[in-house]
């Protein structure tokens, strides 16, 4: 699973330890506050993406090392097209002889690289009897593309989801997307972008890109390939700016040893609530390595719930 330190949003926790001053203050006393500080919109999302384009200062490769891929039994790997860019993704298509629709999930990894340990972590959907695919997405694992933090990955998530929802024996009404840490923030973005999610499920998910700028990227300010004095290059990266925007039921998941993401993950739901969305923000026992599968056996059991309404 790609949770390693230095991973960008995976150390966020890890800075606490450093904020203790060395005048002797307890941590509790030097710690931040981690209150949101990103500026809430009123625009629609997708029509403030529209009319905005980001400005890379550098291109290239996502900045994670990966390692070459394993395919597991009774896994595909496919092609979809994002634009004018061929990706690839991995699924677990149902017997070519079953005429039942199953639900899916459209499960994003956590990291800037796809490994196997991430597929691992979507098992548990895959057990509950839900159609899984992840998406690998532009400038990761030797893909075309440029990474871009959080902006133009999000045409990738959507043309992904687009290629599910399109599948034959996909149940429509039971359309889901789920992901983990930097999949988590995705998550949160894509469920303001494409309208056909049931609901969505974020876990570990950074809903405020200027504490992650300030604080995960501190010591890797090489890694953000965007200009961060523009302040809408970090709105248009922030779930928490246009929460107002997000279209479908939404469980927004935290780990009890994650304070950086508490106020900023309550704050959101707060304000998709405000707008008449299914929305909680919940924490879960745990930090950013440990929190996944007990989030996800929630998410399962919030999915079965809606379709019970």
């Amino acid at each position: 699973m790609n949770h390693p330190a230095g991973a960008g949003i995976f150390c966020l926790s890890t800075v606490l330890v450093s904020l203790v001053s060395a005048n002797g203050m307890s941590k509790a006393q030097s710690r931040p506050s981690f209150a949101p500080e990103v500026k809430i919109q009123s625009e629609d999302y997708v029509r403030a993406r529209n009319h905005f384009h980001t400005k890379l200062l550098k291109t290239g490769p996502a900045p994670q090392p990966f390692d070459p891929l394993r395919l597991p039994s009774g896994v595909s790997e496919i092609e979809y097209r994002s634009g004018s860019l061929r990706l690839k993704a991995w699924i677990n298509r149902p017997d070519a002889t079953s005429k039942r629709k199953s639900p899916a999930v459209l499960f994003l990894h956590g990291g800037y690289a796809f490994d196997q340990g991430d597929w691992e972590m979507s098992r548990p959907y895959r057990d509950a009897g839900f159609i899984v695919m992840t998406p690998i997405l532009r400038g990761e694992n030797g893909q075309p593309g440029s990474y871009s933090l959080f902006y133009d990955e999000l045409d990738d998530v959507v043309a992904a989801a687009g290629y599910l929802y399109g599948q034959s024996y996909v149940d429509r009404n039971r359309f889901y997307v789920a992901g983990a840490s930097v999949g988590g923030t995705m998550t949160m973005l894509a469920a303001m972008t494409y309208p056909h999610f049931t609901a969505a499920a974020s876990i570990s998910g950074s809903p405020d890109q200027i504490l992650l700028l300030r604080y995960a990227f501190a010591e890797r300010k090489g890694d953000i390939p965007f200009d961060q004095s523009d302040p809408k290059e970090v709105e248009l990266r922030s779930p928490l700016a246009y929460a107002g925007s997000i279209k479908c039921p939404i469980r927004i998941y935290y780990g009890s040893e994650e304070p950086q993401f508490v106020l900023t993950s309550r704050r959101t739901a707060e304000i998709a609530r405000q707008h008449g969305i299914d929305a909680e923000a919940q924490q879960v026992t745990g930090d950013h390595n440990s929190v996944d599968l007990p989030a996800i056996t929630l998410s399962i059991a919030f999915f079965r719930q809606l379709e019970r309404r």
